[in-house]
């Protein structure tokens, strides 16, 4: 997806970012100063929604913004090094999984999920060897790390073999934007909504198959973000439900909203999550979701979604049936939904960061 936050840049260097900065009390403005902060993370989902939330709590930090993370590549730690050297911060914070290398500077890194340890189809042996010759020894020096979620925070802690509370669970929030109120996209048919890439652990080959046996007279479309692949294209016309699938491309973050409430259901089919923003934007958004059943949106949803098997074709298929029949699909949830939406507000992760900052730094 397209990042729409219009950040504010200022050439190489931003001085805070973006969002309220009165939400942070007077007192506590200017407490980080000296921080040097990773930016270029920053985009519409996913880690770059965590860091684009998380650097607008921060305005005294120093924060580099030039480019893109080198993901996964050696080069990345040494330039951050280079950085430290050259701005001599008194402490270093990442809202992604790129550590220095080597450095004399406290620092602070944040590890969303274990996705290419734990996912097959998108591990590799280039991957095990950045996780386990760089990330695992600098998780070690780290003055403290961070991530999304409880779930995440156990898996960390079982590869890793850290201090638990060196670990420690910042969160993530649901914007303003997402809320019941609001403009509903219509676009002439009843549709389930999917939002997120099309990488392996996101199962979407298996939703689409669940998709494929429904009853076509329903009327009932699926909407996706995103562009299939060619293979994916060349499934979905051999099954013959072109016709009946919707890939939108990438979405500016401001049409989100109105994607959701217009929606009979948010599916979100996933077999690994560190989180699972959209779950909770569609819940704050008072839209039915339909989800896999996996320990992350277990504890983040409670029971106020629509639980299914990960791998049960026949119970998605049926699922999305009675989605295409029942108006009131989901309504008894819905305003449970809504209410457990409200506690993950970025405010609050802000200032756990905030926590978590200060004392590293101090």
């Amino acid at each position: 997806m397209s990042d729409s936050s219009g950040s504010g840049k200022t050439g190489e260097f931003g001085e805070g970012a973006h969002g309220n900065l009165t939400e942070i009390p007077i007192r506590e403005k200017g407490e980080l100063q000296g921080v040097l902060c990773d930016g270029r993370w920053s985009g519409a989902h996913g880690i770059g929604r965590f860091s684009l939330e998380v650097l607008s709590g921060l305005p005294e930090a120093r924060i580099f913004r030039q480019g893109k993370p080198l993901v996964l590549s050696p080069i990345d730690p040494l330039w951050i090094e280079w950085q430290i050297a050259r701005y001599r911060p008194r402490l270093y914070f990442t809202p992604g999984f790129n550590p220095p290398l080597h450095t004399r500077c406290p620092f602070v890194v944040t590890v969303h999920d274990l996705i290419h340890l734990k996912v097959p189809e998108e591990k590799s042996l280039w991957k095990e060897i950045y996780y386990g010759a760089l990330l695992k020894p600098a998780l070690r020096r780290a003055q403290a790390v961070l991530t999304v979620s409880e779930f995440s925070r156990q898996e960390i802690l079982e590869w890793s073999g850290l201090d638990p509370a060196r670990v420690r669970v910042a969160g993530c929030g649901v914007s303003d934007a997402f809320v019941p109120e609001g403009p509903r996209w219509d676009p002439g048919y009843p549709y389930c909504l999917y939002v997120g890439n099309h990488k392996p652990h996101k199962n979407l080959n298996f939703l689409l198959k669940a998709f494929s046996r429904t009853d076509s007279r329903s009327g009932l479309r699926l909407v996706l973000t995103g562009i299939p692949d060619p293979p994916l294209s060349a499934w979905i016309a051999k099954n013959r439900i072109a016709h009946r699938t919707v890939f939108l491309g990438q979405v500016d973050e401001k049409q989100l909203p109105a994607l959701y409430r217009g929606a009979r259901a948010l599916v979100f089919p996933s077999r690994y999550e560190g989180f699972g923003l959209p779950v909770l934007e569609a819940m704050a958004c008072k839209v039915p979701v339909i989800a896999s059943r996996i320990p992350v949106i277990e504890e983040m949803a409670g029971n106020t979604v629509h639980f299914l098997p990960v791998e049960d074709l026949d119970a998605w298929t049926v699922t999305l049936d009675h989605v295409a029949k029942d108006l009131n699909f989901g309504e008894k949830r819905i305003l449970e939904a809504l209410d457990r939406s409200r506690y993950y507000s970025w405010d609050r992760v802000r200032q756990t960061v905030r926590d978590v900052l200060r004392l590293a730094g101090t």
